[in-house]
């Protein structure tokens, strides 16, 4: 991430966390980071992985769109990067991003709150995808729906994927 997505991504954490009366320690203990990175975080310092930001997302109750927007910027980490496209604010939230995986990855994401469903529809490329017991292999044009509230993986083969990803949050749970 450049620096002034890092700011911008420091700035949501610290405000979200002094809103919920929250102290770093207690943050970062919740989300199982060490208070250090979560300091240099805030600071717009670091190099966050997606899933230290969905950690936060989820201890913060916020959707993960809310962490990195406006930030226009890629968000990403060992091959998978991802944008946020819009976020509905509708009494069901969702979120659509942009996402696109780099040849021989996979992602295991872990479970993000309850109730929680992903969709996912391949532009380009071919990308298993989906939970354990309901993962399926896409390739352009095809789309995939599974819930989000377990782990679940993004698999390549030998060409780049590129896909967009909407997560659809249930009323109230809006954190992943």
């Amino acid at each position: 991430m450049d620096k002034a997505t890092l700011d911008t991504l420091g700035r949501h954490i610290q405000s979200l966390r002094l809103a919920r009366g929250l102290s770093l320690s207690q943050l970062a203990s919740d989300a199982g980071i060490a208070k250090s990175n979560l300091s240099r975080l805030e600071q717009g310092n670091g190099n966050p992985t997606l899933d230290t930001i969905w950690r936060l997302s989820l201890q913060l109750q916020v959707p993960f769109g809310n962490l990195i927007a406006p930030v226009s910027a890629l968000v990403g980490e060992s091959g998978v990067q991802v944008r946020l496209i819009d976020q509905g604010k509708d009494n069901q939230p969702v979120d659509a991003y942009w996402m696109s995986c780099a040849p021989f990855t996979e992602r295991k994401s872990e479970a993000h709150a309850a109730g929680t469903v992903e969709a996912i529809t391949l532009i380009s490329g071919q990308l298993e995808v989906g939970t354990a017991g309901d993962s399926k292999t896409l390739t352009a044009g095809q789309s995939h729906k599974f819930s989000a509230d377990v782990p679940h993986l993004y698999r390549t083969g030998e060409s780049w994927a590129t896909a967009l990803l909407t997560i659809v949050y249930q009323p109230g749970k809006e954190s992943l």
